[in-house]
């Protein structure tokens, strides 16, 4: 059994859709480059965020990331709006505005991001495999749909569900492990919040999501997994950060995944 990286995700604008590529740059804060690298603020300072407001999942959204431009459809339109990102920032902050119904800022960290866990800026990782298998705990439910709520930026194939299970170890140890020549270490398994229970594209709830979620992973959750991260089971993909010499250095789809220690 060979584990390799089959999916690199980046989400250039925080809560909007996702851009899969080929590579990925990892920067010197462990962030890949152009992962949440912009995010809406209101006019309190406060993301505009899935985790807030359930209207954004109806925002459609393109990226090409060397054109440095945003393609917007609103829900109703069959039209898309584009903007520069760097020239066109006021007519953007104006359409997203008018669609809220409040004030927004349109914000740029090249730098880290705009990540939830911003003591792990590595990006997050989960296996196919977790997907195919957390799918099949919820009726209706597609292995896209779930990959488009779980929003975890690398994806490993050839391994069973919940292989990305060794990545953490303990309260307080690191588990080192590399994709490529890109060494990074395991911190957690991640927190999910109310954005995985509801339709990715309608922003509907699923019913019971959480708790039908919650009771299944602790079903299955692998004998040797550590169980101290567990304070609850509301958990899926880990967090990571990345080991100072490999910044800079660019994952790329096929790298070999190496656990180095536990």
């Amino acid at each position: 059994m060979m584990s390799y990286l089959s999916k690199i995700l980046l989400y250039p604008v925080k809560s909007l859709d996702g851009v899969e590529v080929e590579n990925a740059r990892v920067l010197a804060t462990g962030a890949l480059q152009h992962d949440r690298e912009f995010a809406i603020f209101d006019e309190q300072g406060r993301f505009v965020n899935g985790k807030r407001h359930a209207k954004i999942h109806l925002l459609r959204s393109q990226f090409p990331l060397l054109n440095r431009t945003i393609s917007l459809q609103m829900p109703g339109s069959d039209s898309q709006q584009i903007f520069h990102l760097d020239e066109e920032r006021q007519g953007l902050e104006a359409t997203l505005s008018d669609f809220f119904g409040f004030a927004v800022t349109f914000r740029q960290n090249s730098l880290m991001g705009f990540p939830d866990d911003t003591n792990s800026l590595g990006p997050t990782v989960i296996s196919t495999a977790t997907l195919a298998e957390v799918a099949s705990w919820f009726p209706g439910l597609s292995v896209d749909e779930v990959r488009r709520r779980m929003r975890a930026n690398i994806e490993i194939g050839g391994v069973p569900a919940f292989w990305e299970d060794q990545l953490f170890s303990e309260q307080g140890n690191l588990v080192s492990f590399r994709v490529g020549d890109v060494h990074f270490f395991g911190v957690n398994p991640c927190q999910r919040c109310i954005v995985p229970t509801r339709d990715s594209y309608l922003g509907e709830a699923y019913p019971n999501f959480q708790k039908i979620f919650a009771a299944q992973r602790q079903a299955t959750l692998p004998n040797w997994v550590a169980s101290s991260p567990f304070n609850h089971f509301y958990r899926l993909s880990v967090n990571t950060q990345l080991q100072p010499s490999s910044a800079g250095k660019t994952l790329q789809i096929g790298d070999q995944v190496d656990i180095l220690t536990q």
